[in-house]
């Protein structure tokens, strides 16, 4: 039997009027726990008494940038947000490179690592996903990495060595980051998607085919309706293997074919379960005292994988612990990046349905697409390549299902104000 040392940091923690102040432990610290407690911070700073606990060594910094990283463009400090002495200003006791290992709700207790406990009032679930490996023969070899936080990153750069081929499974965002964070290393690298399409849940054919190829213009192979079938070698990676017997050498394999919620700690602790972790409108999971947000929760039946929806979720739930009325009721989600260079905006819906209007203009010569989805006079897609000029007034008029007005306005720019005559 385990022995626990209470952690003496947060006994009954007292404010500075003298009042006893709710412990507050969350657990995580990523890009949605630290907009949790910004947020928190700014709205009711000296609450709560507060303990961050994140599995990683490093505090939360930006997995937007990881391919930057990968590719050389910027170091390691450039994706920090906050450094120490933010959390150590606003109160915050933050432990890193301990994961918590149990949630004991009946004593309302989170226990770190092997001997040490934290007692909260309220705790906050922000443990983000996993990485999904292929159910496949030879996953487990080595040369086969992730790419998923900064530690896949140094993996992935120590085995990416001159004349190293490199293959990426996986032809959604972050395969493509990490295919061309390899290329601009200057690895031979082949890029594999099982879809028939890159982007598929973003893009329509044509504007994925203009992605594809902004890819190979960077010496990116790209292989689409490929099936691993096993990645082979004797004691590590030395080639990998498609169902329809093409045989790729490889020396390198980055697995980026997909997440799924870490679910494992609020099972074990006797949460509400589904995809991810269960809440309802103000992020509450099945017990009253526990909150979830960002790519661990799921809310009305849908987990969301990107960061904005996080964001929202973390300003809800800072709103909600401040006393204020805040409900989260879901997000319409928009892709805005550029891959290889190339600008790409989707939101809303995506393929043409039978019920909607598709106002297109397409150049590929001049890598340009742009492609409006308009029913009853109103916007509910949006698929841009090239120029991304409009975005924002897309992603309003998808949003609030307003009327889209004068297309022309949204696919070729409002005209600007004429100066005023003298």
């Amino acid at each position: 039997m385990s022995t626990y040392l209470l952690d003496t940091a947060m006994p009954e923690a007292r404010g500075t009027d003298g009042e006893t102040r709710e412990r507050l432990v969350v657990v995580g610290n990523g890009m949605a726990s630290l907009r949790f407690l910004e947020r928190l911070t700014e709205a009711c700073p000296g609450r709560y008494d507060i303990a961050c606990v994140g599995a990683e060594p490093q505090a939360a910094y930006n997995r937007v940038l990881l391919s930057s990283l990968l590719g050389g463009e910027i170091d390691e400090a450039a994706t920090a947000f906050r450094g120490l002495d933010w959390y150590e200003a606003h109160g915050i006791r933050l432990i890193t490179g301990a994961p918590v290992t149990t949630i004991d709700r009946e004593n309302g207790l989170a226990i770190v690592g092997e001997t040490h406990i934290l007692p909260f009032d309220k705790m906050v679930l922000a443990i983000g996903s996993q990485p999904i490996r292929l159910p496949k023969p030879g996953m487990d070899l080595p040369g086969v990495i992730t790419f998923r936080d900064l530690a896949d990153v140094a993996a992935i750069r120590r085995a990416a060595v001159q004349h190293a081929k490199a293959i990426v499974i996986g032809g959604g965002l972050l395969g493509l980051e990490a295919a061309a964070g390899l290329a601009r290393l200057g690895i031979d690298t082949t890029l594999l998607h099982v879809m028939d399409r890159l982007m598929e849940r973003q893009l329509d054919h044509e504007a994925a085919g203009l992605v594809k190829r902004a890819m190979e213009e960077r010496g990116i192979k790209v292989l689409l309706g490929a099936d691993t079938a096993a990645v082979e070698g004797d004691g590590r990676v030395e080639r990998l293997r498609l169902a329809d017997g093409t045989v790729l050498p490889a020396d390198l394999v980055v697995m980026s074919v997909g997440v799924r919620p870490s679910v494992a700690l609020a099972q074990e602790a006797g949460l509400a379960i589904g995809r991810g972790i269960l809440v309802d409108d103000a992020m509450t999971t099945s017990d009253p005292r526990i909150f979830a947000l960002g790519e661990c929760a799921e809310h009305r039946g849908l987990v969301y994988g990107l960061v904005e929806p996080a964001y929202e979720q973390a300003d809800t739930l800072a709103r909600h612990f401040s006393g204020q009325q805040a409900a989260y009721l879901g997000t319409h989600l928009a892709t805005s990046l550029k891959v290889s260079g190339l600008p790409v905006f989707s939101a809303g819906i995506v393929d043409t349905p039978a019920d909607a209007e598709a106002v297109i203009l397409s150049d590929p010569g001049a890598g340009l697409y742009r492609k409006l989805l308009l029913r009853d006079g109103r916007l509910v897609g949006a698929v841009f390549v090239g120029d991304i000029a409009e975005q924002a007034a897309c992603k309003t008029l998808i949003r609030s299902g307003e009327p889209a007005g004068d297309v022309d306005d949204l696919m070729f720019g409002r005209p600007a104000p004429q100066p005023l005559a003298a």
